[in-house]
């Protein structure tokens, strides 16, 4: 069940079935109605109706004759996904190390820190969901809404394939040394170091995602 939060109904109902999408809570192919989410959630079916548009805008889900269906991430998704990547977060974090302020450096810190605390445990989903703030971080920092919005969405919505690649063999560590690497060149301001460490970054996660 829901708990109170100062967001609208609508929008916590939104953000807690597209994580359980993203997750894998919900497979690709499961039938949900607005009665069993209601259900499972202890909410009305008018915020459940809501989510489900929006979630239909975003093509996690599709409406058939038999239900709506999940369709999730799927694999070429990720393949797609991480092109862009690899095309446009190399620019977004150069641009970053460019501009980015104290405040912003701060917060990248914090984050490290944590991420090394969590990493030690071996706590996969709290590194995790450090590293989605770590990248939104960057993406703020980058001073551009049109890289942000092209961006924080795609790293959102890999949560379960970016999970799967830090269970791999010492992805979790080799992870959080690699945020370190490209904060330091951030805080200094090599913006071609950092091109560079962010791309090496991101065809790492890609590989740990598809190693079976």
């Amino acid at each position: 069940m829901l708990e109170y939060k100062s967001v609208s109904l609508a929008n916590q109902v939104f953000e807690t079935l597209e994580k359980s999408i993203l997750n894998g809570t919900y497979a690709i192919g499961e039938v949900i109605s607005e009665k069993r989410l209601s259900e499972e959630l202890g909410v009305s079916r008018t915020p459940i109706r809501e989510a489900l548009s929006r979630l239909a805008e975003e093509d996690l889900i599709k409406e058939s004759p038999t239900g709506t269906i999940v369709l999730g991430i799927t694999d070429k998704d990720v393949d797609d996904a991480f092109e862009v990547k690899r095309r446009i977060e190399v620019l977004a974090t150069r641009w970053a190390a460019g501009t980015i302020d104290e405040e912003h450096l701060g917060q990248l810190k914090e984050i490290l820190d944590q991420q090394e605390f969590y990493a030690q445990k071996d706590d996969t989903e709290k590194v995790r969901d450090l590293d989605t703030e770590f990248h939104d971080v960057i993406y703020d920092a980058c001073g551009s809404p049109v890289l942000r919005g092209i961006l924080s969405p795609l790293h959102h919505k890999m949560l379960k394939y970016r999970k799967a690649s830090l269970d791999k063999e010492n992805r979790i560590i080799d992870s959080v040394e690699e945020h370190r690497a490209i904060y330091e060149a951030i805080a200094s301001g090599q913006s071609d170091k950092v091109e560079t460490l962010m791309l090496v970054h991101i065809d790492h996660a890609y590989q740990g995602m598809k190693k079976k």
